[in-house]
């Protein structure tokens, strides 16, 4: 017989939860990746979902508090981010200063326009276009 069935994998639909250490890890992380970009209090706190100024003044005092599915979500696609631009630039410098030039694959908005429109989804096809200009799919 020339035809044979085709075995089905069925799709690993579980998704592991970023538990509350990791989650104050991400936050920490978080703080510092914004420093490295030269972020102003306004977009980091628009990166990070409109977080309010007072809540930001304490996570820059490592005061993170209570973090939810959303915000670590972002966090994660931040950090995602930041790995693609580590492995595109040799040098730091050169990835970090990329956040903010024109780019004519994105309409000639920067990286940084691009994330600021707010949405997660902004943050995760930045995070794939990275990953794709880097050879990983």
């Amino acid at each position: 017989m020339l035809l044979q069935p085709i075995v089905v994998t069925p799709a690993n639909t579980a998704s592991p939860a970023i538990s509350d250490d990791e989650a104050d890890a991400l936050a920490r992380t978080t703080v510092n990746l914004f420093k490295a970009w030269s972020l102003t209090d306004a977009e980091a706190r628009s990166l990070l979902g409109g977080m309010s100024a007072r809540t930001w003044a304490r996570w820059k005092d490592g005061a993170h508090g209570r973090i939810d599915r959303d915000l670590r979500t972002r966090m994660a696609h931040l950090m995602g981010i930041h790995k693609g631009l580590r492995y595109l630039f040799k040098e730091p410098a050169r990835g970090y200063a990329w956040i903010r030039k024109p780019n004519s694959t994105f309409g000639d908005l920067s990286a940084l326009q691009l994330m600021l429109r707010g949405e997660i989804s902004d943050l995760a096809a930045l995070r794939e276009w990275l990953d794709a200009e880097r050879g990983a799919w």
